[in-house]
């Protein structure tokens, strides 16, 4: 508690990124950990158990942790790394922001299509849009995200917004503030990561 009565505002919990050497918070970094016949696994949802071993969610960072035997170092015994690895966590990280925001659709807090969302996000009535990225530019263009930082999600191909949905394929949706809404954009923030500069999956 603080002088005045109010409970003290608890930090964030933190790791080290083992390429970077960079300390973040928790929420923002990949977490893998090592389980069974010393396999590596990536821990989406940060709940398996074991020691966690952490990447800053870009790219490059897990290439090298990958291809530099840094997971073993980091674990200190063998380390067995499936081949495709990286596609692995890539589709992983994907399956769980697709997962958050069906959980977000079934609680009424998301909705889709483009006039549903360009009269939400006109009125001020939503916190964050989320376009497909293989969307029509001029398309996407006419909804301007919410004012604020992180408003906009643009990582997940029309397929996988579609999956969301139930529907094969969605280029606007729109989240209400909310819990959920936070989670999805960190968690999309880490898919956005590793996907920069890389082609984007249909």
């Amino acid at each position: 508690m603080t002088r005045g009565g109010r409970p003290k505002e608890q930090a964030a919990p933190e790791r080290r990124c083992i390429i970077t050497r960079q300390t973040l918070p928790k929420a923002e970094l990949l977490r893998f950990v090592v389980g069974p016949e010393d396999r590596l696994y990536i821990d989406v949802a940060r709940k398996l158990p074991g020691r966690g071993l952490y990447v800053v969610p870009e790219k490059a960072h897990l290439t090298t942790a990958l291809s530099k035997g840094a997971f073993a170092r980091a674990a200190k015994q063998k380390v067995v790394i499936p081949d495709n690895f990286a596609t692995e966590v890539e589709d992983a990280l994907a399956r769980h922001v697709v997962d958050l925001l069906s959980l977000a659709r079934k609680s009424g807090a998301a909705i889709a299509g483009f006039e549903k969302v360009k009269e939400k996000v006109a009125a001020g009535s939503v916190a964050l849009l989320l376009q497909a990225s293989d969307g029509s530019a001029p398309q996407k263009a006419k909804i301007r995200p919410p004012d604020g930082e992180n408003t906009l999600v643009s990582c997940l191909s029309s397929a996988e917004l579609g999956m969301a949905f139930g529907r094969e394929n969605v280029i606007h949706a729109a989240l209400a503030a909310g819990g959920l809404c936070k989670r999805i954009v960190e968690e999309a923030s880490k898919l956005d990561g590793l996907r920069a500069g890389m082609p984007q999956k249909g």
